[in-house]
């Protein structure tokens, strides 16, 4: 015999999640194939054997710390729903802020933008889908990554969205452009936090930079110039100690207009500075 949605919910138990009633809905909203708000409009309505042992197996996996947006193969990001996999970082809402300061800094016409570690495509996806007249390049060195990227674009609709395979700026030689977006690696190597929570199931190479965190983001900084356009700005999150090293290394590749900005937890997550060449 089947048991309730009310039923089902009251007896699932995620102890290890900060958000164990939000992470049982989802699962079972996806099990289910319906939104959340179907689970309080019927919850008389029962579940079959089947459905009740997939909604077991998710519990389990979460209980082992798996994330729920690799659970559910899908993440909100900004406005948009964006299919996840785990060859690639799950989109985190501090990176919204990112996406805010290069709306606020990007010119109001057409421009090209690129992003550096697009992982999803989530920052170019935003971006485009609130600048229409921007051409967005989003580069990754993983292959899956890309494909996933790739994949977003097309399901959302955002033809001006472009997705290659590039170690940072490999395969851009000769390329310009009005402003280059990253959230890249920044995690130091030793970070205590890499054995905790989410981040266990999550690439490392989409975390871990060095012993300091900063490698990618210095390799980034040197050889940004030289495909900005001149007023062009170079844009990045990082750590939420890191905004003075980040910023130092600005100054020191002679960029302008140096500064941080803070997210909504009132931490500096994004620093940037404008190319004069």
């Amino acid at each position: 015999m089947g048991r309730s949605i009310a039923a089902v919910l009251a007896a699932a138990s995620l102890p290890a999640s900060d958000t164990p009633v939000l992470d049982a809905e989802l699962l079972l909203a996806h099990v289910l194939g319906k939104p959340r708000s179907y689970l309080l409009t019927w919850p008389e309505r029962e579940l079959d054997e089947t459905q009740l042992a997939q909604f077991d197996a998710l519990l389990a996996r979460r209980r082992q710390g798996e994330p729920v947006a690799y659970l559910l193969g899908q993440q909100g990001f900004w406005s948009l729903d964006l299919k996840v996999a785990p060859d690639t970082l799950i989109p985190r809402p501090d990176t919204e802020r990112l996406v805010e300061v290069a709306l606020e800094l990007g010119p109001a016409g057409p421009a090209r933008v690129l992003d550096l570690g697009t992982g999803t495509g989530a920052i170019a996806l935003a971006l485009a889908a609130e600048r229409p007249r921007w051409q967005l390049i989003g580069v990754d060195r993983m292959p899956a990554a890309v494909a996933l990227a790739r994949r977003n674009g097309e399901r959302l609709g955002l033809t001006h969205a472009y997705f290659l395979q590039s170690d940072w700026f490999s395969a851009l030689d000769g390329q310009c452009f009005d402003m280059i977006v990253s959230n890249p690696p920044y995690i130091a190597a030793d970070d205590p936090h890499l054995a905790l929570g989410d981040v266990r199931f999550e690439p490392a190479s989409a975390l871990v930079s060095g012993e300091d965190g900063l490698d990618d983001i210095r390799r980034i900084i040197a050889e940004a110039p030289d495909h900005l356009a001149p007023g062009g700005w170079l844009l990045l999150e990082h750590g939420w100690q890191q905004a003075p090293a980040v910023c130092q290394l600005l100054r020191e590749r002679g960029m302008d207009q140096v500064q941080s900005w803070r997210d909504l937890g009132g931490q500096l997550r994004v620093s940037g500075g404008q190319w004069h060449a």
